[in-house]
């Protein structure tokens, strides 16, 4: 099975290389086209995929092809090659791009599906939020599954709901590394090292997360579970829903969503 990224920006490499470091896929079998064909050679070499000259050719030489271009550039770079990917699988990461939109692209008939995927893909660890309306056949869904499946958690949504798991998903790792920071700058200021401050707070948000996927715990449960009464946890909560720790981070979501 042969892959190929049209576009080879930071989360067409995340992917790729999530791909690679997992074998799902060898590196031999992936490959990426790009404007600036100089600078896609030297991304290339990182993980020594193959660097396409134009997109006819990566399309020619892939199986699945991976639309990775920023939304507005979409309609431009699908069209010339819109009769080649008729036999293709069509995979957008595009936010922002739904079915309907496709519908409109591609050639009829075009098996094609819509995704968010997040950079953590990189590390297996991603999510990939998918549209629930595409034009995949049974056999070809479980290809997709089955490759990005081993990642990613695939989260299958209604269109009308796309949008929000894209940015949940897709937008938030920016705040977590932020909190991540912020964790590891009040470490600093109490005399950890800051190695061992990003360590130990990484690990936490790692494990926090692993936990509720293991348990299906309400998050409540899980911080109650370490709220001792009148001990030192309860006071650092205290302190975040003084400070508007949970509104704060739902009028980020907010400001995302807002179609202005």
């Amino acid at each position: 099975m042969k892959l190929g990224f049209i576009g080879y920006g930071n989360m067409a490499s995340a992917i790729a290389k999530g791909l690679v470091s997992f074998n799902v896929i060898k590196n031999t079998d992936i490959n990426a086209c790009a404007r600036n064909y100089d600078k896609l050679k030297t991304n290339c070499a990182k993980l020594q995929i193959n660097a396409c000259q134009d997109s006819t050719s990566l399309i020619t030489q892939s199986d699945i092809v991976v639309i990775a271009v920023k939304p507005y550039q979409i309609a431009s770079v699908v069209e010339p090659v819109k009769d080649l990917l008729s036999n293709k699988i069509v995979i957008s990461i595009a936010a922002g791009v739904y079915f309907e939109d496709y519908e409109k692209l591609l050639n009829e008939n075009t098996p094609h599906l819509s995704t968010v995927p997040n950079t953590p893909i990189s590390t297996g660890k991603g999510i990939m939020i998918c549209e629930e309306k595409h034009s995949l056949n049974e056999e070809q869904l479980n290809l997709f599954k089955e490759i990005f499946g081993k990642i990613a958690l695939l989260e299958f949504v209604d269109t009308d709901h796309f949008s929000i798991a894209g940015t949940l998903s897709g937008c938030t790792p920016a705040f977590t590394a932020m909190y991540l920071e912020a964790l590891s700058d009040a470490g600093v200021k109490y005399g950890l090292t800051r190695e061992s401050s990003y360590r130990l707070a990484a690990k936490m948000i790692e494990g926090v997360g692993a936990l509720y996927l293991e348990n299906k715990e309400h998050p409540g449960i899980m911080k109650d579970a370490v709220c001792s009464p009148g001990g030192t946890t309860i006071k650092g909560v205290s302190e975040l829903e003084k400070t508007g720790f949970r509104g704060s981070v739902i009028s980020a979501i907010d400001a995302i969503e807002k179609k202005d």
